[in-house]
């Protein structure tokens, strides 16, 4: 006898869409999450994340792009909460950059809509951004800004009214696999179920095996905000996301939901974290002065302080992609982590993956970028 058919083991970005999509197939799901559902000190923790069509790198992640729009506004309907703001966005460089080469070689495969804008018009539409002289942009009509607290709080109660089990303040410290299923343990209790997903985020390794412990690593992460001198040039509605990079520096953000304050963070900037309990939270004074730089030369309509800051962790893979399906074949333990810090737009899609796959419904085709075998 088990407890049930599957667990998700980890509740935020990932792990709340899996549980999801999976309490949509089967009225015997299981979530267990080690804190409180959109906890600020996870991967969760900032209140916004971009939503881009336009990016760099494999196309491979375009179709999973394109399923996660349509499901992001499957859980608006299903729980009536706005979670996707569609404003657009803008990814910014110097013209014949490899980053801005990058973006429209992979959009010229994937055929995503787009619009080059040059400089002239970029300041006469989006004078919020200081440009240099030779800076272009791409813009994308179908980006946006996700809630990530309302998204995750939703995606849990979605999947409560479905019929899921959910347990708080439950961290798992052993999986076991045994030939009855999988035995999860937190404290003095135990639970057997036919399959577990390991969507645990930055506190994923201490359940992987040796392999994948190897290919990964727990890194902090850092976002601030800042004050807008006019709050309405900054809202969804004039400010759409953006990305931008020049020479060494990435810089990416959103608009000021809530009237006030932009996000607007460096990226690439993320060291090692061996203990996921104990990110420093604080920033560091180089820290502190790139960022403050860099908002003073990109952005004259922020006052260049930082008004908050916040950090968590977050699991990153060697290669920087994901790592979506079983440990090895035959395995009843799926695993749907490592995203990289860039998982939270694709949470829906990748929710839908693991749980189809991990209750055997459906196989996906066109991921080996992201099975964990291509580290074994």
């Amino acid at each position: 006898m088990t407890d049930g058919k599957l667990a998700v083991l980890g509740l935020g970005s990932i792990g709340s869409m899996a549980l999801w999509q999976a309490s949509r197939l089967s009225d015997s799901v299981t979530g267990f999450e080690a804190a409180s559902p959109a906890h600020g000190r996870s991967a969760v923790g900032g209140g916004t994340r971009l939503f881009r069509m336009l990016y760099r790198g494999n196309p491979g992640y375009y179709p999973i792009l394109e399923r996660s729009g349509d499901l992001w506004a499957d859980l608006e309907a299903e729980t009536g909460q706005e979670i996707l703001t569609r404003c657009g966005g803008l990814s910014i460089g110097t013209a014949n950059s490899p980053y801005i080469s990058s973006v429209l070689e992979t959009t010229r495969i994937n055929g995503a809509e787009h619009i080059v804008l040059g400089r002239e018009v970029m300041a006469k539409h989006f004078p919020q951004h200081n440009l240099r002289r030779d800076d272009i942009a791409v813009y994308d009509p179908k980006a946006g800004v996700l809630r990530t607290d309302r998204a995750v709080t939703a995606a849990i109660a979605a999947a409560e009214a479905n019929g899921a089990t959910v347990h708080t303040n439950t961290p798992i410290r052993s999986i076991i696999e045994t030939s009855d299923g999988v035995v999860v343990t937190s404290g003095g209790r135990s639970w057997t179920f036919e399959d577990v997903i390991v969507a645990s985020g930055g506190w994923s390794r201490c359940l992987m095996p040796e392999y994948l412990k190897a290919a990964t690593v727990t890194k902090r992460l850092f976002l601030t905000w800042f004050v807008a001198k006019d709050g309405a040039e900054f809202t969804p509605e004039n400010f759409p996301v953006f990305s931008r990079t020049h020479e060494d520096r990435f810089m990416y953000g959103a608009p000021a939901v809530d009237g006030v304050s932009v996000k607007a963070t460096l990226d690439g900037r993320g060291g090692p974290a061996p203990d996921p309990d104990a990110v420093p939270r604080e920033m560091t004074p180089a820290e502190i002065t790139e960022t403050t730089e860099t908002v003073t030369e990109f952005f004259p309509g922020l006052f260049p302080n930082i008004v908050r800051s916040d950090a968590f962790p977050d699991l990153f893979t060697t290669d920087g992609h994901p790592l979506l399906g079983r440990f090895k074949h035959g395995s009843r333990i799926y695993c749907a982590t490592g995203f990289s810090g860039a998982g939270f737009k694709n949470a829906t899609g990748f929710g839908e993956i693991a749980a189809h796959e991990a209750l055997g419904r459906r196989s996906f085709e066109g991921l080996d970028f992201a099975r964990p075998q291509r580290f074994n």
